[in-house]
């Protein structure tokens, strides 16, 4: 929703980058995707609109900040993942509570596959991005903001291990930088630590033949970082942050990889049952 509280007048090149702003989130949120900052900003610098620069990023966000308040912009459009609020479940009646339930009524989706896989994820930006997609394939999704506790770690490795499937996968996303390369040995050999010796890990995005394919502008690698050296050795001076890659092109990412997993048979059976338990609920309650 739009909604005006301040004028503002945007002028020239402000102007004119104001419409790219709308045009980039209009055309996410027609997909059903909101963005965060950081993920507009790398779109924007993607199509040569703005440099790959810290100023460049603290102007835009000054100006999306005033064009929402002057009701330009679409407060749904951009989502802030470190403020989220929290609330309690409430229903006007008995009734809604009982259609809630209807509706979220679900069959364990992997029942009788011979996989187990999880989403793993390095920052906490991408997770509105990735929340549905995990959500449609029922699939844990673990965000990490970087490398994981060993808390995190070790029940994780429950989770595969009580699942006991043939074939244990994890996919992981991150950024391509001596961090992001790190993290997947990282969870492989903490994994295997904690007994769950099985799990491929697999990283799904960022690769280098993405950061060629969708030409993803780079950011100089953290010096500070105590992988650098090596890294910098391997892949040059230059890292690149998975937010650059388009949000529809890491959801197909994702949905490709996972669909691959799944046998559709199996799960064809499963959703026959749930759409009959539907039914036979809603006239239950009828």
């Amino acid at each position: 929703m739009k909604e005006h509280f301040v004028d503002h007048n945007f002028g020239g090149e402000a102007r004119d980058l104001l419409a790219r702003c709308i045009q980039v989130t209009e055309d996410y949120m027609a997909q059903g995707l909101r963005l965060t900052l950081r993920q507009l900003y790398y779109q924007l610098v993607t199509q040569n609109i703005i440099i790959n620069k810290e100023r460049s990023y603290k102007n835009l966000s000054r100006l999306v900040s005033r064009a929402r308040l002057a009701g330009l912009v679409d407060w749904d459009a951009i989502e802030d993942r470190g403020r989220p609020p929290h609330r309690s479940s409430e229903w006007d009646s008995i009734a809604d509570l009982v259609e809630s339930a209807v509706a979220s009524y679900r069959l364990p989706r992997w029942e009788g596959q011979n996989k187990y896989v999880e989403l793993w994820v390095e920052k906490d930006a991408l997770a509105g991005v990735l929340s549905p997609l995990a959500k449609k394939h029922h699939v844990t999704l673990m965000v990490n903001k970087g490398y994981s506790s060993q808390t995190a770690m070790y029940e994780a490795s429950k989770r595969f291990i009580d699942h006991r499937s043939e074939i244990q996968s994890l996919f992981y996303i991150g950024d391509f930088d001596p961090s992001g390369e790190d993290m997947v040995r990282d969870i492989r050999d903490r994994l295997y630590t904690f007994g769950a010796e099985e799990v491929a890990v697999s990283k799904l995005a960022l690769t280098k033949d993405q950061i060629a394919s969708y030409s993803l502008p780079p950011n100089p690698a953290k010096t500070s970082d105590p992988r650098a050296r090596g890294f910098i050795e391997k892949h040059g001076g230059n890292s690149w942050e998975v937010d650059a890659l388009p949000p529809k092109v890491l959801t197909l990412l994702i949905d490709n990889a996972i669909d691959h997993e799944v046998n559709k048979q199996v799960l064809f059976k499963i959703l026959k049952k749930e759409k009959a338990d539907v039914k036979l609920l809603r006239e239950a309650v009828a």
